[in-house]
């Protein structure tokens, strides 16, 4: 295989690249549950915290989050 690294230096090179990666998808897991737990929140505070209806404001807050645009996807477009 030509893309085969080989070596420990070439091994130790792909596991940095590997963990670059899963940092950046680590940061953005967290930052999407940040972002639906305020939601959900905002949910329940709009219904006034009545009853426990806290997975269908996690779920109503998911859905908004998912939809929602992308920062950076569309910034060029006002």
């Amino acid at each position: 295989m030509s893309h085969t690294i080989h070596g420990a230096k070439g091994l130790h090179k792909q596991a940095a690249i590997d963990h670059k990666s899963s940092d950046r998808l680590d940061r953005k897991v967290v930052e999407r549950h940040d972002r639906v737990a305020v939601a959900a929140y905002f949910h329940a505070e709009h219904r006034g915290f009545n009853g426990d209806d806290s997975v269908a404001d996690w779920l109503a807050a998911e859905a908004e989050i998912d939809a929602a645009p992308s920062k950076g996807k569309d910034a060029s477009i006002h």
